[in-house]
């Protein structure tokens, strides 16, 4: 049964308790933040014995296998460092680190402390990452030749509202304020299917909406778009704060077919070359992808109905995923490199949408 500790007792720290909870080898025995009250409200919630306001002192004292952090990204190199020598292993929040450099010596530090780490990339461990990786693995796409990955964000929503009112929200104080902070979620995508080459990128953004305050609000640009190559494989990223609705997509063009995942209906839908001739080859495709629909539609009413398909699944296989290498000392369930990359790309596109002096990095393939 491995010990586990969550350092930052915000909202996302909610989610890492709760599936923690779900997993059988695994006990959340203590929580810390330097607020005092927010570490004893979300002990109360969720049962929890042990509260902290000192980290260190935490983990000397709980001997704990796991450490999750998930306070906001510029405290991550530091409690990184600190729960490796205290013998833990370190499932992190993303953005990893508020830069490339940052990010770089996380990974150094684990590595050099013989220690495991994962990145909380969730959405690529849902059911939709799931059959795309299969679909992959079977070479049902053949070779790919472009990627588009979309994310739509409510400016509207609890965390938007909470970003937009603040000038003081930690998301200001990253060198891409709202685009790094969801950036994760579009880049990690990609990176998996890019070749193994130096990464060219071209990044755009604006702020289409919201009043002028006339303080750091003002600096949050809400919607990019950024074009991706490696060799001879392009990627689109889209980020809108606007278009609606906030869609969650990723669309693989192969040598073979095409496939076009929704992150939000859980659905991953296989477009193949038409082969019936003429007018037939015009009626046939709606109806082969309706019943694509229909079939998955299906699927998730069943899973719904065996309590199987609740909105973080698949953070809850990451992190058994992420346990089970702990226990068996096998492979952490992204690789690095890859973790690497993402950060690498996103501090791209983030210096050439918010032009300032920050330690820049060549992506790494």
């Amino acid at each position: 049964m491995l010990r586990v500790a969550v350092v930052g007792c915000g909202k996302i720290a909610d989610a890492h308790i709760e599936e923690i909870q779900k997993i059988g080898t695994a006990r959340v025995v203590a929580v810390c933040d330097l607020e005092p009250l927010m570490a004893e409200q979300i002990a109360v919630r969720y049962g929890i014995s042990k509260q902290y306001a000192d980290f260190d002192l935490m983990v000397n004292e709980e001997r704990l296998d796991v450490v999750h952090i998930t306070t906001p990204p510029q405290s991550h190199l530091s409690l990184t460092r600190r729960a490796v020598a205290g013998g833990c292993h370190v499932y992190v929040e993303k953005p990893l680190a508020p830069n490339y450099a940052e990010a770089k010596e996380l990974i150094e530090a684990v590595t050099r402390g013989e220690r495991k780490m994962t990145v909380n990339y969730w959405p690529n461990f849902d059911p939709p990452g799931t059959q795309l990786r299969a679909l992959l693995d079977s070479d049902a796409l053949g070779e790919v030749v472009h990627i588009e990955s979309h994310l739509g964000y409510n400016l509207a929503g609890a965390f938007g509202q909470a970003l937009m009112a603040d000038p003081e929200h930690w998301v200001h104080n990253l060198p891409g304020k709202l685009f790094q902070n969801n950036l994760d979620h579009l880049v990690n995508k990609i990176v998996p299917l890019l070749p193994d080459a130096d990464t060219q990128v071209h990044a755009v953004a604006l702020r289409r909406g919201g009043q002028l305050r006339n303080d750091r609000t003002d600096d949050v640009l809400d919607e990019l778009r950024a074009i991706v190559r490696a060799a001879n494989v392009t990627a689109y990223i889209t980020f809108s704060s606007h278009a609606r609705p906030a869609g969650h997509l990723l669309r693989i063009y192969g040598t073979k077919n095409t496939v076009t995942a929704d992150f939000n209906a859980r659905t991953v839908v296989l477009e193949r070359d038409q082969t019936v001739p003429s007018a037939l080859g015009r009626l046939l495709p709606p109806f082969g992808r309706s019943w694509s629909y229909l079939r998955q539609a299906f699927h998730n009413a069943a899973e719904f109905a065996r309590s199987r398909a609740h909105y973080f699944a698949g953070m809850n296989r990451l992190i058994s995923l992420f346990y089970e290498s702990i226990v068996e000392d096998g492979p952490p369930p992204i690789p690095y490199a890859d973790i690497l990359r993402t950060t690498a790309i996103m501090e791209q596109i983030t210096t050439q949408v918010y032009p300032q002096p920050i330690r820049s990095a060549k992506c790494e393939s």
